[in-house]
């Protein structure tokens, strides 16, 4: 399927986080979670006001590549052991390759051969304390980065949460090119509101760059993962939207649904037998509707959670393997391995 840049639909928040919920989960299961999520949000949430977290650049140094401006990438990377896989280097060259200074920020402590290995394909690398999750450290490495290199053309935010690429990532990159300015992402979800999900993301123009860099900047780090997706995932997309940008994904969320094969339908669940439904309960596309992304529709990665955890039981996710090139299955499976 040839990429498409589709708007995000109009949809504000409302209720569709907890409609999510409900969508992939049995009602007794559902209800759990609510309560898991409250307990979360109110320990974390005074954890934070008591003893605040202070993330920050624990060390600095500069990459072998040499900057060539214009296109700036920062990308996140995590490891148990701090290690970093063949996987994420070819990540991490591809954005190069496609027109990137990239900038390698860890949130694990690195053995002293892998932080060499970071620098072959960066201009800058830093390392950090391990909090605030990718958005705390996206927003200390912009913090460097801008000062060192200055305010670019395009800021690309990255990380290391998804498989491959298993598709060119080069026709996608130039449909977000061929958009003009604004916010740019992969997929589209509905959950907490249609908002452009964070595993890559693209600034284009000075306003959309200017809006990001200031959203990063005012950050906060936080305990919770849901307070970290919906102030700054959802906050992104929110603040874009509010600062009249345009805002699109190459994978949207209604044409995906427009992709979805009576399989995969039936996977999710008897509640999906009425079409309706599916407008109804949003799902994460990058889960749900993984197959349909990946066969139909060219989407170039795996969520590295749905392959580990596979979280919504899902049918057929033990299968992926048969959808990786050859010559790509090897390194991923490292990868994973790597991670435990």
């Amino acid at each position: 399927m040839t990429p498409l840049l589709t708007d995000l639909a109009t949809q504000g928040a409302g209720t569709t986080r907890l409609l999510h919920g409900l969508a992939t989960r049995a009602p007794s299961r559902f209800l759990g979670r609510v309560a898991e999520v409250g307990w979360e949000l109110a320990t974390t949430g005074l954890l934070d006001a008591l003893r605040p977290l202070r993330g920050g650049i624990t060390r600095e140094a500069p990459g072998r590549a040499a900057p060539r401006g214009g296109s700036l990438g920062l990308y996140l990377h995590w490891s148990p052991d701090g290690r970093v896989s063949e996987m994420v280097l070819r990540q991490v060259e591809g954005w190069r390759a496609l027109g990137f200074d990239m900038v390698f920020v860890t949130n694990a402590r690195m053995p002293e051969a892998d932080w060499d290995r970071a620098g072959e394909s960066t201009v800058l690398r830093l390392a950090r304390e391990n909090v605030g999750r990718d958005f705390g450290a996206w927003r200390d490495a912009a913090a460097r980065a801008l000062t060192h290199f200055g305010t670019p053309d395009e800021l690309l935010l990255a990380n290391d949460s998804v498989l491959g690429p298993i598709r060119p990532l080069a026709p996608l990159v130039a449909a977000w090119r061929a958009g003009g300015e604004g916010l740019f992402g992969m997929t589209e979800s509905l959950g907490g509101g249609s908002h452009l999900q964070s595993y890559a993301l693209l600034a284009r123009g000075g306003r959309a760059v200017e809006v990001m860099a200031r959203h990063l900047a005012e950050y906060r780090d936080r305990r919770s993962k849901w307070r970290v997706v919906r102030e700054g995932e959802l906050g992104l997309t929110a603040r874009a939207r509010a600062e009249g940008l345009r805002c699109a994904a190459l994978f949207g969320y209604a044409r995906a649904l427009a992709a979805m094969d009576p399989v995969t339908r039936e996977g999710l669940g008897p509640r999906f037998a009425d079409p309706a439904a599916l407008a109804r309960f949003p799902l994460n596309p990058t889960h749900h509707l993984w197959r349909v992304l990946v066969e139909r529709m060219g989407f170039p990665y795996l969520k590295t959670e749905l392959v580990r955890r596979n979280p919504g039981g899902l049918p057929g996710v033990e299968d992926w393997r048969a959808l990786v090139p050859p010559d790509t299955l090897p390194m991923i499976e490292d990868h994973l391995a790597a991670l435990g």
